[in-house]
């Protein structure tokens, strides 16, 4: 039996017990015995132990994890520190620092710290085989993280969901926008960063949402 604290258990039981997640989970048992998959299995569900749910003031959403090795460790966007920065997550830094002037953290790639101010960090589909993006997008993962998302959302407290690209801009039907805020743009990645993620101001505007709504900024310095 899977444990998350944080409130979690509570509210995602009903999709741990869905027939969705039991075919999930006897794929990656296939999957992890058979086959290199990231992330290991014991950082899969680090994005929900970090954020407590009722502490969510933002959510990121990804699309799948990185599939190289040492990068993946349950986070969005996240690497491990010591890894080399991947091209989306230096355009990540380089929008919060003309956004809010803070400088790029020098070869430090875990966001790990942004969790803990509140930043659900949820890929879309939460594995990936070595060297093959998109590999596990149809073992049900996506109606797994469908099914967080709208838990999410029926969550009271306003929050921010950031959907940068396709793949997360098409779950907005599973946000309530009346009580949220939805900033949606380009995605990071270096093929569409120009188009319309560089200048988005996200962080800024997530920060005037919150302090709005009567609650803390977070604090994006790494």
């Amino acid at each position: 039996m899977i444990s998350l604290g944080g409130g979690w258990d509570e509210k995602l039981k009903s999709v741990f017990e869905s027939e969705n997640y039991k075919k999930i989970r006897e794929f990656l048992k296939t999957e992890y015995f058979t086959k290199t998959i990231y992330p290991p299995m014991n950082d899969l569900y680090n994005c929900f132990r970090l954020t407590p749910y009722d502490k969510i003031k933002c959510v990121i959403l990804g699309q799948d994890p990185y599939h190289n090795e040492g990068q993946a460790h349950g986070l969005c966007f996240s690497v491990k520190n010591g890894v080399e920065l991947p091209p989306s997550l230096k355009n990540i830094y380089k929008e919060i620092h003309d956004d809010l002037g803070i400088d790029e953290p020098a070869g430090f790639g875990d966001l790990t710290a942004w969790a803990k101010e509140g930043v659900l960090l949820l890929n879309t589909v939460l594995t990936v085989r070595a060297g093959a993006a998109n590999s596990h997008k149809d073992c049900g993962w996506q109606q797994f993280t469908d099914e967080v998302i709208k838990i999410v959302s029926d969550r009271e407290e306003p929050m921010v969901f950031m959907l940068w690209g396709a793949n997360a801009r098409s779950k907005k039907n599973l946000i309530d926008t009346k009580k949220h805020l939805v900033l949606e743009c380009a995605h990071p990645s270096p093929l569409s960063a120009y188009n319309g993620f560089f200048g988005c101001r996200h962080f800024s505007k997530c920060n005037d949402f919150l302090v709005k709504h009567g609650q803390a900024p977070i604090n994006w310095q790494l």
